[in-house]
C-alpha cells in the first residue's frame, strides 16, 4: 500500500516536472531560431510584449486559465504551447515507468528532450540546429562513459565509449548512404546535411547496435505518411517534408522497444 502510494506521488510529481521541462522546450523552439536569448526576456506575449505573470506561466493549466489568448490584448496563444507541455510530461512519465529510479531515467529525458526540440524546429523551419545536434552528441557520448563506468570502472568506460562512437560513425554514414541513393532514385535533393548530423546523435544515445533500427523505422514511417500526404492532395513530389521528426520518432520507437522489435525480426529467420 505504502509502496503504491510513493509510486502514485513519484509519477504526479515527474509528469509536472516533465510539463515545466515542455515549457521551457518551447522557449527553445521559438527563440533559438530566430537568435533570441534563451533567458532574456522572461516569458511574454510576442505581440504586445506583456510579460506573463506566475499563474500564466504554468505549464498547460496556464492556457487554460487564459482560455488560449493573451489577457491584454487577446492575441490568439498557439495550443501547440500546452500540447508539448502535454506531451513532454508523458514522455517523462514513460520513462520513469520504463526506467524506473535509475541514472538512465535521466539520461534519456535528456535524450527525448533534444529529439522533441529537434523535431519541433525542424518541423518549423527545415533545419537542425547544429549547436543542437553537437551538444546532443557530446551528451550521448557522457552518458555511455557514465554507464560504463557504473557496469565495470574503466573497462566499461572503454566499452560503452566505443558503442557510442560505433553508432556516431554508422549514423552518419548510413544516413548519408541514404542520402545518395534517395537523390539518385528521386532526382532531387532526398535530405539534409543535418538529418546525419541527428542520426549520429541518436547512435551517441543508442549505440551502433540501434542504428539500424532507428533510420529503418523513420524511413519506413516517413515513407508511410510522405505516401498517403500524396494520395490525399496534402504534399507534391516535389515539396521538401522534414526528416527530422521521423528520425527522432524512429530513435524514441528503439529507446522503449528496440529489443522487442529485434526479437520479433530474428523470430523469422
Amino acid at each position: 500500500m505504502v509502496e503504491t502510494l510513493v509510486n502514485v506521488i513519484a509519477s504526479i510529481f515527474v509528469l509536472t516536472f516533465g510539463a515545466a521541462i515542455g515549457s521551457f522546450l518551447n522557449v527553445v523552439v521559438y527563440r533559438l531560431p530566430a537568435g533570441i536569448s534563451l533567458i532574456y526576456p522572461s516569458s511574454r506575449c510576442p505581440k504586445c510584449f506583456h510579460k506573463l505573470g506566475k499563474t500564466e506561466n504554468v505549464p498547460i493549466l496556464g492556457w487554460l486559465w487564459l482560455q488560449g489568448r493573451c489577457r491584454w490584448c487577446k492575441t490568439i496563444i498557439s495550443s501547440r504551447y500546452p500540447l508539448v507541455e502535454a506531451a513532454t510530461g508523458i514522455i517523462f512519465l514513460l520513462v520513469f515507468w520504463r526506467f524506473g529510479y535509475s541514472i538512465n531515467t535521466l539520461g534519456y529525458w535528456t535524450f527525448l528532450s533534444w529529439l522533441l526540440t529537434l523535431s519541433l524546429i525542424d518541423f518549423d523551419t527545415m533545419t537542425l540546429p547544429s549547436s543542437l545536434t553537437k551538444s546532443g552528441l557530446v551528451l550521448g557520448l557522457v552518458f555511455q562513459i557514465i554507464i560504463g563506468w557504473q557496469v565495470a570502472r574503466e573497462t566499461g568506460i572503454i566499452n560503452q565509449l566505443m558503442f557510442g562512437i560505433g553508432g556516431v560513425v554508422l549514423g552518419i554514414w548510413l544516413l548519408e548512404i541514404i542520402r545518395i541513393v534517395g537523390s539518385i532514385i528521386f532526382q532531387q535533393e532526398a535530405m539534409g546535411d543535418a538529418d546525419g548530423k541527428l542520426m549520429a546523435t541518436i547512435g551517441a544515445w543508442l549505440g551502433w547496435k540501434y542504428v539500424f533500427l532507428s533510420s529503418f523505422l523513420a524511413c519506413g514511417v516517413g515513407a508511410l505518411i510522405g505516401i498517403t500526404a500524396m494520395g490525399l492532395g496534402l504534399l507534391n513530389q516535389k515539396q521538401p517534408m522534414p526528416f527530422g521528426p521521423f528520425l527522432a520518432l524512429g530513435g524514441a520507437l528503439t529507446l522503449f522497444w528496440g529489443d522487442w522489435f529485434l526479437s520479433f525480426y530474428l523470430s523469422f529467420f
